[in-house]
């Protein structure tokens, strides 16, 4: 702006103030007000014109001009963000007869401060009282905009497709044509028609590269795809997301889809290690995530990988249920490697998970790794314990009944050997089982009916009896 025509706008604006406070004007009080109000609202000076047509209304409610300062008002107060003064003024302004402006022009004007107050179900009564009775006038593409919109944001998204569809085929060209393509796709989304939805993304974005909503487009563009099986494409279409708005709000929630559907569904090795490095980097850390990772390493084959992700699991969350389960594998993996007192070790935490399957299969590895290290009163009461447990599976049960055998024969409680022997030689649902339980049921019951041997008498030692 030049500076001649900054110094007529200071003394403009100068003058308006006058003639606001003044009560010495030339004019009269309600004509002061209204060509204050009407004239700050036309220059952008909305707190102006506010006080001004507030003090017109409330001085002189009977002017002629009171109807269209109340729809005037309205327009103010929603521009300055007092959505609920708004629309007290656009329903009052809806009260005179005939109504200030055009045909349902109050109307639209309430429509729009309803949904700026979230009041979406009468937002979409008012939007389509509009649209269906003010189809030529100049705010009518705005009122099919809005209603999309609400019935969006109801959970309608039927009506909300139909209703941008309609937008788009009527105004093209409009400035909210390319918002409302990228809203209709997220209609489309919510009925499950990812392929129509990713049509319809591919366009806006084709079409409007550099649009404000290219990258929430490009964003859910990457969802569709996953959500419809093509989980490849999704992944580097997310890929592409993330890395070209790294600060996006969206950004995070990408970078955790990519690694679902890594960990769900596989990718190259590349895609893989990428998730994993994620992972292990969130933060904060999340146990879902360090369980994820240490999935992904096990899949990779890194077996140093996997067990560093579970160990920063269970020390960042000794509790969580995840760690619980993570215990078991590395009981479980130190079993393989006849670590018994690792297997103990690693067991026993297991053991205290809330998760029935979970503490049987602890109990079980923590039974077995006892017995290996003959620790046999140890192994008896894991092997109870996993007894106890009501959900446990019949293979399980056996594998049980025979653990508790053992550690019953070797501590000499042979009556009690047989009787778990003979339930797992009967019943196991396992051949080999069943034919090594009466192996062992055929030995205890030898060893019971075997002649009990008179203890043998010491040599003499006659050095010492002095013979």
């Amino acid at each position: 702006m030049k500076r001649g025509a900054r110094l007529l706008w200071a003394f403009a604006s100068f003058l308006v103030v006058v003639l606001l406070v003044s009560p010495s004007a030339a004019l009269d009080e309600p004509d002061r007000l209204w060509l204050v109000g009407e004239r700050a609202a036309a220059d952008g000076l909305h707190v102006l014109a506010r006080r001004a047509l507030e003090r017109l209304l409330d001085g002189y409610p009977r002017d002629t001009r009171a109807p269209q300062a109340t729809l005037l008002l309205g327009q103010v107060r929603l521009t300055l963000g007092d959505h609920a003064g708004a629309l007290q003024a656009f329903q009052r302004a809806q009260a005179y007869d005939p109504q200030p402006g055009r045909p349902y022009e109050a109307r639209f004007w309430e429509a729009e401060s309803l949904f700026r107050l979230r009041r979406y179900g009468e937002a979409s009564v008012a939007y389509e009282d509009v649209v269906r009775n003010g189809a030529l006038a100049p705010f009518a593409p705005d009122a099919h905009y809005g209603f999309g919109w609400s019935e969006l944001e109801l959970k309608r998204p039927e009506v909300a497709a139909k209703a941008f569809r309609d937008f788009l085929s009527a105004w093209p060209e409009h400035g909210a044509a390319p918002s409302a393509a990228y809203h209709l796709a997220r209609a489309l989304v919510a009925q499950n028609r990812y392929e129509e939805a990713m049509e319809t993304l591919q366009g806006f974005l084709a079409k409007h590269p550099r649009h404000k909503l290219a990258p929430e487009a490009q964003y859910l563009k990457g969802w569709a795809r996953v959500q419809s099986g093509d989980n490849r494409g999704g992944v580097a279409e997310l890929k592409a997301f993330a890395d070209a708005n790294p600060t996006h709000s969206e950004a995070s929630a990408a970078r955790r889809l990519i690694t679902e559907t890594v960990v769900r569904y596989g990718g190259d090795q590349q895609d893989l290690i990428d998730a994993y490095r994620t992972l292990m980097v969130q933060n904060p850390p999340s146990p879902e995530g360090l369980f994820d990772a240490a999935m992904i390493a096990g899949r990779l084959s890194r077996t140093r990988d996997q067990e560093v992700a579970w160990r920063k699991l269970r020390q960042a969350f000794p509790e969580h249920a995840l760690s619980r389960r993570v215990a078991l594998e590395m009981a479980a993996a130190a079993y393989k490697k006849k670590d018994w007192r690792d297997t103990v070790a690693q067991a026993q935490p297991a053991t205290l998970s809330d998760d029935e399957a979970v503490r049987s299969e602890a109990f079980l590895l923590l039974g077995e790794a006892e017995l290996k290290l003959r620790r046999f009163g140890n192994a008896e009461k894991a092997f109870d314990n996993a007894l106890g447990i009501t959900t446990l599976d019949d293979a399980m049960r056996y594998r049980a009944l025979a653990g508790l055998g053992l550690a019953r024969e070797e501590q000499r409680e042979l009556r009690g050997a047989l009787t778990v022997y003979d339930q797992v030689m009967t019943n196991s649902p396992d051949p080999a089982l069943r034919d090594w339980a009466k192996d062992r049921f055929d030995a205890v019951k030898a060893r019971l009916n075997a002649p009990e041997r008179a203890p043998e008498k010491k040599p003499v030692d006659r050095k010492r009896s002095g013979s």
